[in-house]
């Protein structure tokens, strides 16, 4: 039976997420088709990522912008009723936890059609944190929960969820990286800006950073804490942060970088091959992001989670991360030992192979 699939993707961890298992069901006879809700809005948050992952172009865009939670959630739910109602899909593939995420996931369990949760599982247990809440409202409500490690298949059973719903699948971000890894290698001129900074201040000679999270910017005295700290750092480091447009307003309103040491470089976001490719040249990655924490774990790069709790338990077990929160004391610390060849070695976790989206199709065509 050929499945009708619509994916729903709005920022920039979803695409991630989405590139692997497109290219997979291309291979077969399913439909699919791509709604972008405009979460991320900015070119360089969103179309690039389309290209340097292949990604075919939206089938439909529905412009919702920025705005308050409330806001993108409910303007992305009203746009897609419409569509959803015209292309009876036999189901909706959700990815992570954006706005976008749960607002999919809503529509779609009202309008009786399965939804499908990839990334399904991650708690943080941090209500304070958005994604928190559209993780967990949107596991209730998914028909299929695929996941990417055992600890998120405990979590789902903890909170009653049956358990021929969840599937342990892996994790599709590492089916990106090790795609983004090839291109780099095999299309070098695709990453040249990270080739770039790579050769002006020597592999494994920088720390990269990002910084986008609500608990660290959008607090005055927690991002002057924070940044006081990187300018810390950078008297004896070349530091490197590829700026969030959330934090360069952020830092517009509150720092002065001028002052900073000249080893502090603020540049622009990057695309994911170049990023990919800093990310594995650096000597360690401080962050608050999610997806980071595991891509370090699989790249085998030192990473220090600048929050203080992780849906992502998992890379502290056997990957390479190491929470800090805002502990940078001990941070330095860190880094020292990073650079004394001390740092916290990985191991390889279960499922995380690069076979993520083929063990999804397959979940897919046994189910529906």
């Amino acid at each position: 039976m050929s499945l009708k699939i619509l994916h729903i993707v709005g920022a920039r961890p979803n695409f991630m997420k989405l590139a692997p298992l497109q290219r997979e069901l291309a291979h077969t006879t399913h439909q699919q088709k791509i709604i972008h809700t405009g979460q991320h809005y900015d070119s360089q948050m969103s179309d690039i990522f389309f290209e340097e992952l292949q990604i075919t172009p939206p089938d439909y865009h529905l412009g919702v912008g920025s705005g308050s939670h409330t806001e993108q959630t409910a303007k992305i739910m009203l746009a897609l009723e419409p569509i959803l109602r015209a292309e009876k899909p036999t189901c909706v593939i959700v990815y992570g936890d954006v706005n976008s995420t749960l607002a999919a996931a809503l529509v779609s369990v009202k309008m009786q059609i399965p939804v499908v949760h990839v990334e399904a599982g991650l708690r943080s247990r941090d209500f304070t944190m958005p994604e928190e809440i559209n993780r967990l409202l949107t596991d209730q409500i998914s028909t299929l929960l695929l996941t990417p490690s055992q600890d998120a298949n405990e979590n789902l059973l903890r909170e009653g969820i049956s358990a021929d719903k969840i599937h342990c699948v892996g994790n599709i971000m590492i089916d990106s990286l090790f795609f983004a890894l090839q291109a780099i290698q095999q299309f070098p001129q695709k990453a040249q800006k990270s080739f770039e900074l790579i050769k002006k201040f020597g592999e494994k000679k920088y720390i990269l950073s990002t910084v986008h999270r609500p608990s660290n910017v959008d607090d005055k005295e927690s991002l002057q804490r924070l940044f006081a700290f990187f300018a810390e750092v950078a008297r004896e480091n070349v530091v490197i942060l590829p700026i969030h447009p959330r934090t360069r307003k952020q830092l517009e309103l509150n720092i002065d970088i001028s002052a900073f040491p000249a080893n502090f470089h603020i540049i622009e976001p990057l695309g994911y091959l170049d990023f990919i490719n800093l990310q594995k040249n650096a000597l360690c990655v401080l962050t608050d992001s999610g997806g980071i924490q595991e891509e370090t774990s699989v790249l085998g790069v030192a990473c220090f989670t600048l929050r203080k709790n992780t849906e992502r338990p998992i890379t502290l077990e056997l990957g390479t991360n190491t929470l800090i929160g805002d502990n940078y004391e001990l941070l330095f610390q860190k880094i020292q030992q990073v650079k004394e060849g001390k740092s916290k070695k990985g191991e390889n976790i279960p499922f995380w192979d690069g076979q993520t989206a083929s063990r999804i199709v397959n979940v897919l065509e046994r189910y529906f």
